[in-house]
Parts: structure tokens; C-alpha cells; sequence
């Protein structure tokens, strides 16, 4: 909303409009999961936006049992994972499956009748989901009429697609959203019914994923509006190198975001050793595992603390900013491994974060790893959220003149959304300063300094932000 002045030639009243004390600060996003793991069907290294737990399933399929997986010793992570975060109260999530190689598609021959060749039917993505899609085939000829309907049944979606011959049933079957017909032979022939029904065979997920195929995964959600950070699955030993190394690209590039992550196993000499493996401001570590009913088993099963640590994220992603988990419950079936009161002290004292069984599962402490002045999950969360909307509030600002009137402007704009988190009681105070220098001013540069007080905390936080 501006207008220039190109001329004043004519006598007359001349006006300009200037729009920088109109610019504000929009709504920023604080509970968005970035969430990666193995599953049984999906595109794989691609980002899917999920609203729900029916909506996990239906992009990637089921998971299979834990305690007898599909491929032994390697079960699926990221629908596992979901389904607790999820449960946590996540709403708003961006999942990649991940795969160590392109996933095999499942496929059932179609014959033609005198059994003898007629297509093949492939299943449209890769992975074993295509296990549960059911094909039947019935002849429903009557005199003079000759018909034969095939059958596809996969969860809710059902498919039936007739013709008279093998040719025609390939051709129809091209519409089909589960599976597509390959090449035809006698395709003038009548199919051979199929009756009871078949389900398709040899899908492989290509579960047993390593640190490689959790970057590649990563690196998918570098670009996402993401704020939460979970490695479905992997213990926090096998995902720290990958997870910090994407924090820190994330954190350069202004996308910052927080990990929560679970240690490899529930005992607590595990957790405390990867415990002193890490501290960043940036990561939580959690522990201990749960007890959750599984689907694909029917029955309770433990499960390690990355998935503790996937309820945590979906908790967290329920709550301001600047509000604590500490004491905060979480809908846990059961602890797996709880421990005593001399462990839970060492484990707080090493920065993990930890529940308990007390008035239901309760947070003890919500913390990072990290060793400096800043433990706290939320004053994290503050700092980000404030420079998330100082990115906001100056990007309408670049290109237009750098001057003490913009600058004025880009101060106002910043002043009302730091009051703001004031009145919101994210921030007791702040101090906020936008400067530029002659020689800032001619090669565009304007600095943002602020000094942030959070609430409930006694720490001064100093941000400085080059604008350019």
C-alpha cells in the first residue's frame, strides 16, 4: 500500500502514502512436528502433512509387531511413532518415510483361463502394505453375455472393475488407485476367476534404515516450517550425529527448531551415558520407554524411549511457547523401566527428561541437554518464537530505504510484537534497539539488538540480528 510521486507538473494537491507504520508482525507457527522413520508404504524422502492418526495410516499403512516384525529386528518406526505423538496431541505434522533403497512392490499374477499367462498386477507404491489389499476375481457371465469382475480391497477403498476378457480387465484396471495391470498376454482369452480372494505378495519396506537414510530424511525437512524434531524410532546414539547436524543447517538458514529424542534403551546406565554423549540447547533427551497396546500384535508392548519421546513432542506441540511441561501429564498406558528416587535424581542432575508414574505420568522436569545458562524447554522456545517474529516483522522492510524514518517504522513494528509476548507473559521485559551506521545505511545493513528477560527465569537473553 503505497504510492510515489513521479511528477508534480500541474497545480494541484499531491499526495504520498507511506506504509510502514501499517506493517506488522503475522501469526507464527510454534507447533509444528517434523517427524522421519521407516514404514510399509508411502513415497519415501518425500514430505506428507498429516492432521491425524487415520491420516498416518492412510499415507504410510499399518505398522507391523513390534515384538515380531516384518523384518526381524528392524520394525516399522514411523506410523509406531505417529501413533504416540498423535496420542500426545499433536495436530499439525510433517512426516518422510525413509528407506535404505527404493521399496520393492508387491504384485499377483492375473491368469488367463486353461491357466495360462495374462497380466501381472503391481502394486502403485512400494512396501508390504499391498500384503492386505485383497483381489478377487468372479465370473458373472450370463448367456450371450460374457463378464468377469475383479475386486480390490484395501482398508475403506474398494475397487471392481469388469470386462469379458483378459485384455479388457488390464484396460479397465488402469484406473485403479491401488494397482497398475502390466503387459498383456492372450488378451483375447477369458480371465481365470480368482476365488477365494489373493492378496498381493513380495513388497519389501527396506526397514533397516541407518544414519544415511535418517539424513537423507533430514535434509527433506530443512525447508519445512518445522519446530519439533523427531527421529522416529533410532535411539538417541544412533541419531545424535544426523540430528545435530541438521539443527545446526536449520539454525543457520533461521529455521530454528528443537529435537526430542529418546535414549536406545530404558536402563539407566544407557541413558546416562548418552546423556553425557550430548548437550545442546536444542536437543532433549528422554527416558524412560512405555508400555503401549500394538495394533498389529493385539496385546501390550514395551516400547524404547524414542517413543516416549514422540508423546512428548506431540504434548509439547499443544502448549504456548512459554509454557513448561514440567509436572504436566502425558497419556502414558505404562512405564517400561520406571525407576527409583535416587535414579531419577542422578538422570535430572545429567539433563534428561524423564516421567514418572505420580497423580498419573508426569513430566519431572522439562529440560535440553544442554550444560549452559539455558536448561529450559520454554526459554528456548521464547527465544525462537521472538526471533521468528523479528524475521517476520522486518522482511517487508527490505528494499525500502534504509533510513532514521524506516528504522523508526521497523522499530514500532518490533516494539508492538515484543509487547505483545509481553502481555502474552512470555517476556517479564525486553530492551529492543535498531541502529544502522552510515556505512550500514549505504550497503543496506540495519542491526536488531534485543535483550529479552523470559518469564520464570532470572537469565537476561541478548539477540543480535543483522538485516540486509
Amino acid at each position: 500500500m503505497s504510492e510515489s510521486i513521479a511528477e508534480m507538473i500541474l497545480p494541484s494537491t499531491y499526495i504520498e502514502v507511506r506504509s510502514e507504520g501499517l506493517l506488522g508482525v503475522g501469526a507464527i507457527a510454534t507447533g509444528n512436528i517434523g517427524i522421519v522413520g521407516s514404514a510399509a508404504k508411502g513415497p519415501r524422502n518425500q514430505v506428507v502433512v498429516l492432521g491425524s492418526y487415520a491420516d498416518a495410516v492412510d499415507a504410510f499403512g499399518a505398522y507391523d509387531s513390534f515384538a515380531s516384525p516384518t523384518l526381524t529386528g528392524q520394525p516399522l518406526t514411523l506410523v509406531r511413532a505417529l501413533e504416540q505423538a498423535f496420542k500426545g496431541g499433536a495436530s499439525s505434522v510433517y512426516a518422510v518415510r525413509i528407506a535404505n533403497g527404493d521399496p520393492a512392490k508387491a504384485q499377483l499374477a492375473i491368469q488367463a483361463t486353461g491357466a495360462q499367462a495374462g497380466f501381472t498386477i503391481t502394486a502403485r507404491e512400494g512396501g508390504t502394505w499391498a500384503h492386505a489389499v485383497a483381489v478377487k476375481l468372479i465370473d458373472e457371465s450370463t448367456p450371450g453375455n460374457a463378464r468377469f469382475t475383479l475386486s480390490l480391497g484395501y482398508r475403506g477403498t474398494k475397487e471392481t472393475f469388469s470386462a469379458a476378457t483378459v485384455q479388457g480387465l488390464a484396460t479397465a484396471l488402469a484406473a485403479s488407485v491401488l494397482v497398475t495391470p502390466g503387459t498383456v498376454s492372450n488378451g483375447a482369452l477369458a480371465p481365470a476367476t480368482m476365488d477365494p480372494a489373493q492378496p498381493l505378495a513380495g513388497g519389501i519396506d527396506r526397514a533397516d534404515i541407518g544414519g544415511s537414510d535418517l539424513s537423507d530424511g533430514l535434509a527433506v525437512l530443512e525447508n519445512q516450517p518445522v519446530n519439533i524434531l523427531l527421529a522416529g524410532g533410532f535411539g538417541s546414539a544412533a541419531a545424535r550425529g544426523a540430528v545435530l547436524a541438521h539443527l545446526e543447517t536449520t539454525e543457520n538458514e533461521g529455521r530454528e527448531r528443537i529435537a526430542i529424542l529418546g535414549a536406545t534403551g530404558s536402563g539407566s546406565s544407557t541413558v546416562l551415558t548418552e546423556a553425557g554423549a550430548l548437550s545442546s540447547p536444542r536437543v532433549v533427551l528422554v527416558g524412560p520407554g512405555i508400555v503401549a497396546s500394538d495394533s498389529a500384535a493385539k496385546a501390550a508392548t514395551s516400547l524404547p524411549p524414542p517413543y516416549l519421546a514422540a508423546m512428548v513432542a506431540g504434548k509439547l506441540a499443544t502448549v504456548a511457547v512459554h509454557v513448561s511441561l514440567t509436572n504436566k501429564t502425558l497419556p502414558v498406558e505404562d512405564l517400561d523401566g520406571a525407576y527409583n528416587t535416587s535414579t531419577y535424581k542422578n538422570l535430572l542432575q545429567n539433563r534428561v527428561f524423564l516421567v514418572r508414574q505420580k497423580f498419573g505420568f508426569q513430566v519431572v522436569k522439562a529440560i535440553t541437554t544442554d550444560t549452559g545458562a539455558f536448561k529450559q524447554i520454554s526459554i528456548r522456545r521464547i527465544v525462537d518464537y521472538a526471533k521468528a517474529g523479528v524475521r517476520s516483522g522486518s522482511d517487508p522492510y527490505i528494499g525500502r530505504l534504509n533510513n532514521a524514518r524506516v528504522r523508526g517504522a521497523l522499530k514500532a513494528t518490533l516494539d508492538g510484537f515484543l509487547s505483545q509476548m509481553v502481555q502474552d507473559e512470555m517476556l517479564v521485559r525486553y530492551e529492543l534497539d535498531v541502529s544502522a551506521t552510515r556505512s550500514q545505511e549505504i550497503n543496506g545493513i540495519c542491526v536488531v539488538v534485543m535483550t529479552l528477560m523470559p518469564t520464570f527465569s532470572i537469565d537476561f537473553i541478548r539477540v543480535t540480528m543483522n538485516l540486509q
